[in-house]
């Protein structure tokens, strides 16, 4: 028997409102301003931003984005220029907007997700809108007849009409639903046409910039054998090019070329780099960029979908390196008109010739602008904090330092504006992920903190994305161990170079961040040899067999089971639930009821151990928090029980 839970399999109403409020005017070029020594309130750093992944209408004339709007982001679509009024689209509580694009002028491609229940299991559901402009029509894409995962667009129109290719399942009732197939959907409509059937344990399809579905990844959980299908045109039936065990050993084109050759990146020299590829042998050609020191992120398809323009890379921090002459130009003009802050292009019409460009700074919030070459001005459009606007807060640097067993790691740095940079109190914040990595990015976390007093370091500990596959591999078997070392291992960093005080060290994080908070707790004893004097978790996972059952119940189940597995071998004794008694300092757990990552279970289950285990802990839970903090009242209880916590335990 199967229960609905939630709204997505149901078919429920998707409400739209209006909102009556008129574009934001233009302003001049950016200019920073000088630090002001004032101290900024909490309710400014809890602010959601102005704007979050703007996406610049085809013709050039409307932005949409997710907006906040009464303490709440919504997806809006606003006119670029004044005088025009913002629509919006507002679901409930429990269904995600995870992500939109246009296709065509007038109509936007929109993918949402939920939580269901199926079998009496909890699962994550996705589907797909056709949304008009002005928000006067929803479609939702054949949802009767789509199953778990209904929301992956291989490919857009680019001749004004309002078509895609959408890879989905159709259904959960039998074995060949399961394999998603590809259709041809018009979004005005709703209607659909199957452009390549399912294929058994194809899960992942590839088309090129003409619309033709090229490619399919064939991947076998229970042999965990891999292989790659392949076409040159519809009228072809699909051939096995490659084969393999695992799913990392073969090369899968990213972009097919007009030549018949195709794009990939390929990590066999230690590192992901960008390459030509000839087709169908999977020969790799020229390199066509590689980063020193660090991964290739992806690559960025030229208008017409048959190339490349640019090469997505994050070293100290994120920016594109353009490969088409005229880009790399606006970008050099882009740069030197910000000065010392960062400009990165987010966003074009489809001339290429109209930009948004985001301008800021790890210790500024900054600002997105428009940008048209042709008049060379750049207009701001909106703050990413209205409180803030251009002010400059805590400096923030890389760094890098050894491990116990020499292992190289790289940290963020954030020193607290007017205080001396010296035995200073000190906060580890290690991010989530945990296969992700931070870099000098502005985050309103981290500069609360450092505007509280704080010094803030946020190590790539071992396993941290970006930073090839043998820092990769050193993560296997070491969730709670040696990538705990790593943590631990800053701090004496710190107290060497003078600016830590390790007397006064806590640690915080959410979702594995969180993890290692109250592994942190657990592990590390008391008394003069204790390195924190507390811990502070949000979203945190307490019993990794408990996550990995949640997270393993459908798709390559038993694949992610062996990944979580080489992580921790042994669940048990590196899961914080089951090492209550040991904790030693005090601990803050939050977690939002409506986390779909990280189901609230895991901190309620820890909560529930140390109550039973007499261990000083503090835990709240919001009701209608998430896992991404989409909401500004739950930012601001974070950020206060964050700050009255810490004065209580380990005050600055």
């Amino acid at each position: 028997m199967m229960t609905w839970r939630t709204s997505l399999l149901a078919g429920a109403m998707i409400p739209t409102i209006a909102v009556a409020q008129t574009a934001p005017p233009p302003a001049s070029a950016p200019k920073a301003n000088a630090t002001l020594s004032d101290r900024v309130p909490v309710e400014t750093f809890a602010k959601l931003p102005g704007i979050a992944n703007p996406k610049l209408s085809p013709d050039g004339t409307r932005i949409a984005a997710k907006m906040a709007i009464d303490g709440v982001q919504v997806l809006v679509v606003a006119p670029l220029f004044p005088g025009g009024k913002l629509a919006a689209i507002k679901v409930g509580a429990t269904v995600d907007i995870n992500w939109w694009r246009w296709v065509g002028d007038d109509w936007l491609a929109v993918g949402i997700g939920s939580q269901d229940m199926l079998y009496g299991e909890d699962i994550y559901v996705t589907r797909t809108l056709g949304v008009k402009a002005d928000m006067t029509k929803i479609n939702r894409i054949d949802w009767k007849n789509s199953g778990v995962r209904a929301d992956e667009i291989l490919w857009a129109a680019r001749d004004g009409t309002p078509r895609v290719l959408l890879s989905r399942q159709t259904g959960i009732e039998s074995e060949s639903q399961w394999y998603p197939s590809v259709s041809e959907v018009d979004l005005s409509t709703g209607k659909t046409k199957t452009v390549a059937g399912s294929q058994t344990n194809v899960f992942d399809w590839y088309a090129d910039g003409t619309g033709v579905v090229r490619m399919g990844y064939r991947y076998e959980d229970d042999t965990r054998k891999s292989s790659l299908l392949y076409r040159s045109a519809n009228r072809d039936s699909f051939k096995v090019i490659a084969s393999a065990r695992g799913k990392q050993d073969i090369v899968v084109p990213v972009t097919f070329r007009a030549d018949g050759t195709a794009i990939a990146t390929d990590d066999s020299g230690g590192r992901d780099e960008v390459f030509e590829v000839s087709l169908p042998d999977l020969k790799l050609g020229k390199k066509l960029y590689g980063a020193d020191g660090y991964d290739v992120d992806g690559v960025i398809d030229n208008a017409t979908g048959d190339d490349i323009d640019g090469i997505t890379v994050t070293d100290r921090f994120g920016h594109i390196v353009w490969l088409n002459p005229k880009l790399k130009e606006i970008q050099d003009a882009v740069d030197k008109a910000v000065g010392e802050r960062r400009a990165r292009i987010v966003s074009w019409d489809r001339t290429r010739s109209k930009f948004l460009v985001q301008v800021g700074s790890p210790s500024q919030a900054g600002a997105l602008y428009f940008y048209d070459p042709a008049n060379g001005s750049m207009q701001r459009y909106s703050w990413q904090n209205s409180d803030l606007k251009a002010r400059t807060l805590s400096p923030v640097s890389t760094i890098r330092y050894k491990a116990r067993d020499g292992v190289e790691i790289e940290a963020l740095l954030t020193l607290p504006r007017r205080h001396s940079p010296k035995n200073l109190p000190l906060i580890v914040l290690p991010h989530g992920g945990p296969f992700a990595r931070d870099s000098e990015d502005w985050d309103w976390w981290t500069q609360y903190l450092a505007e509280t007093g704080y010094a803030v370091v946020q190590p790539n500990y071992r396993g941290s994305s970006g930073y090839g596959t043998s820092f990769a591999k050193l993560g296997e078997g070491q969730w709670g161990l040696k990538m705990q070392d790593d943590l631990d291992d800053a701090i004496t960093h710190l107290a060497k170079q003078g600016i830590a005080d390790p007397k006064r060290v806590c640690m915080a994080g959410a979702s594995y961040g969180g993890y290692a908070a109250m592994r942190a707790a657990q592990r590390n004893g008391t008394g003069d040899a204790a390195p924190y004097r507390c811990a502070i978790s949000y979203a945190g996972v307490s019993d990794l067999q408990a996550m990995q059952r949640y997270d393993g119940k459908f798709l390559y189940g038993k694949t992610r089971g062996d990944w979580l597995k080489k992580q921790a071998p042994d669940y048990r004794s590196v899961s914080p639930r089951f090492g209550a008694q040991t904790f030693s300092i005090p601990i803050l757990m939050l977690h939002g009821k409506e986390d779909k990552r990280v189901p609230v279970k895991q901190s309620r289950m820890m909560a529930a151990a140390l109550k039973e285990a007499g261990k000083p802990f503090e835990y709240i839970e919001q009701p209608l928090g998430d896992h991404h903090f989409t909401r500004g009242e739950d930012r601001l209880e974070f950020l206060k029980a964050m700050g009255a916590f810490l004065a209580k335990y380990n005050p600055a």
